[in-house]
Protein backbone atom coordinates (compact mmCIF):
# COMPACT_ATOMS: atom_id res chain seq x y z
CA UNK A 1 0.00 0.00 0.00
CA UNK A 2 1.25 3.70 -0.46
CA UNK A 3 2.93 5.22 2.38
CA UNK A 4 1.41 8.29 4.98
CA UNK A 5 2.74 10.91 2.23
CA UNK A 6 0.76 8.85 -0.59
CA UNK A 7 3.38 8.33 -3.11
CA UNK A 8 3.38 4.95 -4.27
CA UNK A 9 6.21 2.58 -5.28
CA UNK A 10 7.12 1.28 -8.89
CA UNK A 11 5.33 -1.84 -7.99
CA UNK A 12 2.25 -0.16 -6.90
CA UNK A 13 2.22 2.43 -10.18
CA UNK A 14 3.00 -0.90 -12.64
CA UNK A 15 0.10 -2.79 -10.98
CA UNK A 16 -2.08 0.13 -11.50
CA UNK A 17 -1.16 0.16 -14.95
CA UNK A 18 -1.80 -3.21 -15.74
CA UNK A 19 -5.25 -2.78 -13.84
CA UNK A 20 -6.25 0.12 -15.93
CA UNK A 21 -4.86 -1.42 -19.25
CA UNK A 22 -7.43 -4.50 -18.48
CA UNK A 23 -10.29 -2.23 -17.80
CA UNK A 24 -9.36 -0.52 -21.60
CA UNK A 25 -8.98 -3.89 -23.74
CA UNK A 26 -12.19 -4.94 -21.97
CA UNK A 27 -14.42 -2.02 -22.47
CA UNK A 28 -12.78 -2.17 -26.15
CA UNK A 29 -14.13 -5.38 -26.75
CA UNK A 30 -17.44 -4.91 -25.05
CA UNK A 31 -17.74 -2.16 -27.48
CA UNK A 32 -17.11 -4.19 -30.18
CA UNK A 33 -19.80 -7.33 -29.02
CA UNK A 34 -22.30 -4.60 -28.74
CA UNK A 35 -21.24 -3.06 -32.10
CA UNK A 36 -21.75 -5.97 -33.78
CA UNK A 37 -25.37 -6.72 -32.08
CA UNK A 38 -26.34 -3.44 -33.91
CA UNK A 39 -25.99 -5.31 -37.22
CA UNK A 40 -28.54 -7.97 -38.81
CA UNK A 41 -28.75 -11.77 -37.75
CA UNK A 42 -26.35 -13.52 -40.26
CA UNK A 43 -24.22 -10.30 -41.00
CA UNK A 44 -21.91 -10.33 -37.70
CA UNK A 45 -18.45 -11.37 -37.03
CA UNK A 46 -17.28 -12.90 -34.00
CA UNK A 47 -15.07 -10.43 -31.89
CA UNK A 48 -11.69 -11.79 -30.40
CA UNK A 49 -11.13 -11.15 -26.95
CA UNK A 50 -7.80 -9.10 -26.41
CA UNK A 51 -4.88 -11.00 -25.10
CA UNK A 52 -2.20 -10.18 -22.35
CA UNK A 53 0.02 -8.91 -25.17
CA UNK A 54 -2.03 -6.58 -25.93
CA UNK A 55 -2.47 -5.13 -22.09
CA UNK A 56 0.82 -5.28 -21.86
CA UNK A 57 0.98 -3.24 -24.75
CA UNK A 58 -1.13 -0.76 -23.42
CA UNK A 59 0.16 -0.56 -19.87
CA UNK A 60 3.59 0.00 -21.91
CA UNK A 61 1.74 2.79 -23.45
CA UNK A 62 0.18 4.02 -20.47
CA UNK A 63 3.47 3.73 -18.96
CA UNK A 64 5.41 6.06 -21.13
CA UNK A 65 2.70 8.87 -20.16
CA UNK A 66 3.56 8.56 -16.99
CA UNK A 67 7.06 8.95 -17.02
CA UNK A 68 6.86 11.57 -19.75
CA UNK A 69 8.50 14.85 -18.68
Amino acid sequence: MSDKNNFKSGYEIRESLIGMAIGINQERVEREISNEFLKPEGQRNPVNNYTVDEVLSTAETLYKFVTKK
